[in-house]
């Protein structure tokens, strides 16, 4: 569970860091679209920092999924909203509603029951079937994905959003189905193709969302797509449990926690502020 937290952590102050580097980045000029935005962004050492604890994050993710229930994790890496948010609030002084400051608390309390009642993870090692079954959700996302630009204006944010969550839950349900990291076993698993497939396809269909879709909605959704699926797999397939007696705990903190984050869902993408207004969002919390 601190490994999870600590993931939620790096994510969200990475967000944060991202986000000023680009703010940064896009004040000094030089043209060159959001090509020039970034390669400028590079050059700064926040934006390099905001890197480094996304690839330690994602390391602290790993280790955690291979410890406790995949329910936990999620709704862990969830809470990453309320890490940008409070962060935001100091670094780019976002005013946070007292609402919001609400909602952070709210993501403690449910991440606090979690950790008294989640076990240790499931002792199931996954059938093929459902290893090929999340490479058929990775490709499944890729499409929607692809084909963002053709679906109705209306809704076209929540199922993006959707879309990437599954996504995203295709990665912490395939970490579990990856036994063997050895060259000759990896190769012929099909969750490494589910993994690979299953995150580049959630970044697609995010950066998507957030192009054609409102960045409420569809963080919003995908929040829910990547807590809410994966628990269900972890429990039912993978066989992770609670402590005796505590199921209600975890189902309750679980509930708490996620509804929690979906309404800092504004804060999905980290804010660029301009004029001292918040007026989009910067770097993807992944």
């Amino acid at each position: 569970m601190v490994c999870a937290l600590g993931a939620a952590v790096c994510f969200g102050t990475a967000t944060v860091l991202q986000a000023m580097a680009a703010r940064a980045a896009g004040a000094q000029g030089g043209g060159g679209g959001e090509a020039g935005v970034l390669l400028r962004a590079l050059r700064q050492w926040r934006y390099l920092a905001g890197l480094a604890l996304d690839g330690l994050g994602f390391v602290l993710q790993v280790v955690a999924l291979r410890s406790i229930p995949i329910y936990a994790v999620g709704a862990a890496l969830a809470s990453s909203l309320a890490v940008t948010a409070v962060v935001a609030a100091r670094l780019l002084r976002v005013r946070l509603s007292r609402g919001e400051w609400g909602a952070v608390g709210v993501v403690c309390a449910g991440l606090a029951m979690l950790g008294l009642a989640s076990g240790t993870e499931g002792d199931r090692a996954g059938s093929d079937a459902l290893r090929f079954a999340m490479l058929g959700v990775a490709v499944g996302v890729l499409v929607v994905g692809l084909a963002g630009g053709l679906l109705p204006e209306r809704g076209r944010g929540l199922v993006l959003g959707l879309a990437a969550g599954f996504g995203f839950g295709v990665v912490e349900v395939t970490v579990r189905l990856i036994d063997s990291v050895a060259v000759s076993e990896v190769v012929v698993n099909p969750a490494t193709y589910a993994l690979l497939l299953g995150g580049g396809a959630a970044f697609l269909a995010l950066t998507s969302a957030l192009q054609r879709g409102a960045v409420t909605v569809a963080t919003a959704a995908m929040v829910i797509g990547e807590t809410v699926g994966p628990a269900v797999v972890g429990v039912v397939w993978l066989g992770d449990r609670t402590r005796e007696g505590l199921a209600w705990l975890a189902v309750l903190g679980f509930v708490v926690a996620v509804a929690g984050a979906v309404v800092l869902a504004r804060f999905g993408e980290a804010p660029v502020a301009s004029g001292g207004e918040v007026e989009g969002r910067g770097a993807a919390v992944r």
